[in-house]
């Protein structure tokens, strides 16, 4: 079929043809490719095509990640994201590992939801120990709680427990995160609100 004949069928002249056939058919109304698909004998699909990039499996747990590294940066602490404890088993893992200038080395984990509060605390145990193992200088720890409905009914409900293990000032442990502060020696615990925007103190009542 030529150019000419194409044309005629669907209402256009041979050189608007010449101008599609050539690529330059980007504002071309939609009824027009269908009426030319109808005289081709070829359908025509018109569809929405997916996200550039896909959810990621675990972007719940990056966000909180990307938040405490962007913050982090400011306080002067260079970050490393899944830093395993011991490179030669890296089975051990931190979800976020922050050294200083001065030598200091902060394993940080973040949860979204607590689901077994001691076996949380075993794990972070054995990733500090590696960790001093190799290391000659202090090393330190901070969890960081998703700031959710589930995670507020854990600090309400164990405060007692989560004070004994945490006995770091949280809000000397955010001072030290963001700004730049000498962290508490003593573990710590704050919030990393949902939004993606601050890290927060956590306030543990009685």
């Amino acid at each position: 079929m030529t150019q000419a004949e194409l044309g005629e069928r669907v209402g256009l002249g041979q050189s608007e043809i010449s101008y599609l056939e050539r690529g330059f058919g980007g504002r071309t109304s939609i009824e027009t490719w269908v009426a030319i698909g109808i005289a081709l004998e070829r359908p025509v699909a018109v569809g929405f095509g997916r996200d550039v990039v896909e959810p990621l499996h675990d972007a719940g747990h990056l966000a909180p990640q990307e938040l405490l590294i962007r913050l982090t940066a400011r306080g002067g602490w260079h970050a490393t994201f899944e830093a395993p404890s011991n490179p030669a088993d890296p089975r051990l893992v931190t979800d976020v590992l922050l050294n200083n200038t001065a030598h200091m080395i902060v394993l940080v984990e973040i949860w979204n939801r607590v689901d077994d509060l001691g076996a949380g605390v075993r794990s972070s145990d054995r990733k500090l120990a590696e960790v001093r193992h190799r290391v000659p200088g202090p090393v330190l720890s901070c969890w960081v709680l998703v700031d959710t409905a589930a995670n507020r009914e854990i600090v309400r409900r164990y405060p007692a427990v989560l004070r004994s293990r945490f006995q770091g000032s949280s809000a000397g442990w955010v001072r030290a995160l963001t700004i730049g502060d000498e962290p508490p020696a003593e573990a710590g615990i704050i919030w990393a609100d949902v939004g993606g925007s601050r890290l927060t103190a956590v306030r543990l009542r009685g």
